[in-house]
């Protein structure tokens, strides 16, 4: 991880609402009971082509884990909204091209249509992360968020996260404005088809201290695994160990048992010998790239030197619902290589 400190300036400036991509009509045929529901449909730059792609939707205000699907040859496809949700960023990724980011305000027993456009940028990049207040750590909500030269701004959720979809690559102004902290303006490289994770620590005006930047370009096998994702919910909701590429990179140890030892709170006595049935918290499954690895000895499955990523999940704790086909009453530990 790289980070930057780098002075701020600049008056206050007025908040931004999220952009929405496309156009939004208020009624489309409801299918979703009592929930909101959000048909989506992507198109190529022109919106006249349908094309196939994934199509992702975070909820703004509701703790649940986004939604992944893809679309058909027609593209199209409808989302159902957890039941509490008023709320909805959406946004399509084709290849390596992506839409814009969508708004979507949701409403009960109604189904919001969305279209989505492909942009024509060949390889753009993806923006992600989070707005801090840089004394506090605490999230700032409702910062705008922008790059020079692209249309619209998108505003941080409650939790400080935002993410900008179909960035050009290069070099790019990055740009975070919030009332009440000094403005900051950033230059960055966006890297053609990856993600780039921001994260900005914002100082209020007039504190006279610098502003936080730490930029980290993502692995794209740990985001393709959904890595990234069980990562941002288990450490909000307190749920699981991750061990990430930079943290691996830091702190490399000769011997997997002494990475999970030193680095995880698996108890010593379980990783050097507990992978037999138990009781309840007593025992181990380890999985390297998805593949039950139980019968090989843990220093014999793979050198740290390869490891990308480390997920921890405790018996005792809730699996991302991703995981669920792993639940049962032993420790499990997911090793990715990169």
């Amino acid at each position: 991880m790289i980070r930057r400190s780098l002075i701020a300036s600049g008056a206050l400036a007025a908040l931004f609402a999220l952009p929405r991509a496309g156009e939004l009509a208020s009624q489309e045929t409801h299918t979703c009971d009592d929930r909101a529901g959000i048909r989506v449909t992507v198109l190529e730059a022109m919106g006249t082509v349908p094309i196939r792609a994934d199509v992702r939707v975070r909820w703004v205000d509701v703790v649940q884990s986004p939604a992944q699907r893809g679309v058909g040859d027609d593209g199209r496809l409808t989302f159902c909204a957890p039941g509490d949700a008023r709320q909805a960023t959406v946004w399509a990724e084709a290849d390596d091209a992506a839409s814009e980011q969508a708004f979507v305000e949701l409403t009960p027993g109604t189904t919001t249509a969305v279209e989505l456009r492909i942009l024509g940028e060949a390889d753009p990049g993806r923006l992600e992360g989070r707005v801090f207040d840089a004394a506090t750590k605490d999230p700032i909500s409702t910062a705008a968020v922008t790059v020079a030269g692209r249309r619209g701004v998108v505003s941080t959720d409650r939790w400080g996260r935002y993410i900008l979809t179909g960035v050009p690559a290069g070099a790019a102004e990055f740009e975070v404005r919030r009332m009440g902290y000094e403005p900051l303006r950033y230059t960055l490289n966006v890297k053609s088809g990856l993600t780039t994770q921001v994260d900005i620590g914002l100082v209020r005006d007039p504190v006279a201290m610098e502003p936080i930047v730490a930029t980290t370009v993502r692995s794209p096998r740990l985001e393709s695994k959904g890595f990234y994702e069980r990562q941002y919910w288990g450490e909000m909701l307190g749920v699981g160990e991750f061990l990430t590429p930079e943290y691996l990179e830091r702190w490399r140890p000769m011997r997997l048992t002494q990475l999970l030892e030193q680095y995880t709170m698996l108890r010593p006595r379980l990783v050097r010998g507990g992978r037999t049935p138990g009781t309840s918290g007593d025992c181990l499954q380890v999985y390297l790239d998805n593949v039950n690895v139980h019968d090989v000895p843990l220093n014999s499955i793979v050198l740290p030197v390869e490891v990308a990523g480390v997920e921890v999940y405790r018996s005792t704790t809730a699996l991302p619902r991703d995981l669920l086909r792993f639940q049962s009453t032993c420790n499990l530990v997911l090793i990715w290589t990169g």
